[in-house]
């Protein structure tokens, strides 16, 4: 049964407290797009090489894959700016593990000998090393000889973005999230038209779920019609 919109009988515009992204396998969907990245965090510790590069459009589920395998693992996942600002034996620590998100930032600049440290340092103990990013590493612009071999010779898996079934289902799950139904003609609806990406997926749930409760009334198609073009629709 689908969650009234009414929240009492004030005509103000409802409070909508953010969502935050929960980057959990439980949350994670598997699709075409992404199968195959999922096969491999599956494989791990089972890896031909010491790191993997994971490489798609921006939105395409790359970081959330990331934070999967960081539980798996027990690894930090970190970003180009703690690469950039650390020693590589203190990025490193204990770890066996390591996640670098939007690694591609590296390339041409002092991150890429701090990287290559890292890759070393977890080679030596038998650790693993995933990057993440638009491209694969054969496209960087890497200065470092030796860093862009290994990352060359690494295994490389592309991401893309969702297709319409994927994003479907994860629209669907994150109202549900939220209390709420929605129809299959509202899915297509929004399937058809919105950015193809799981962070626009987000957004949609949320714009959905402010908008069902300031009109006081369930989702349909002209309601998200009216969402769909004040999230979408280019100026």
């Amino acid at each position: 049964m689908a969650r009234s919109p009414v929240r009492g009988k004030s005509s103000q515009l409802p409070l909508v407290l953010p969502h935050k992204p929960l980057l959990k396998a439980d949350n994670l969907h598997v699709g075409r797009s992404n199968r195959d990245a999922v096969a491999w965090l599956e494989a791990w510790p089972a890896w031909p090489a010491p790191a993997l590069v994971i490489h798609g459009p921006p939105g395409c589920g790359k970081s959330h894959l990331l934070h999967i395998w960081g539980d798996q693992s027990g690894g930090a996942v970190v970003t180009p700016d703690t690469v950039l600002r650390s020693e590589p034996p203190s990025l490193v620590g204990g770890q066996a593990a390591i996640a670098i998100d939007d690694a591609e930032n590296l390339a041409g600049t002092a991150g890429e000998q701090t990287l290559l440290h890292v890759y070393n340092l977890l080679a030596e103990r038998g650790g693993h090393l995933i990057l993440a990013a638009r491209r694969p590493a054969s496209a960087w612009p890497l200065k470092l000889a030796d860093l862009s071999s290994r990352l060359r010779a690494a295994p490389s898996v592309a991401v893309s973005e969702p297709d319409d079934q994927l994003l479907a289902d994860v629209i669907i799950k994150l109202l549900k999230d939220r209390q709420l139904d929605i129809g299959d003609d509202v899915v297509r609806y929004a399937v058809l038209r919105m950015e193809r990406s799981f962070d626009a997926a987000g957004r949609l749930a949320a714009a959905l779920d402010a908008a069902s409760l300031a009109a006081r009334r369930p989702i349909s198609v002209p309601l998200a019609k009216t969402v769909v073009d004040d999230l979408f629709t280019a100026e």
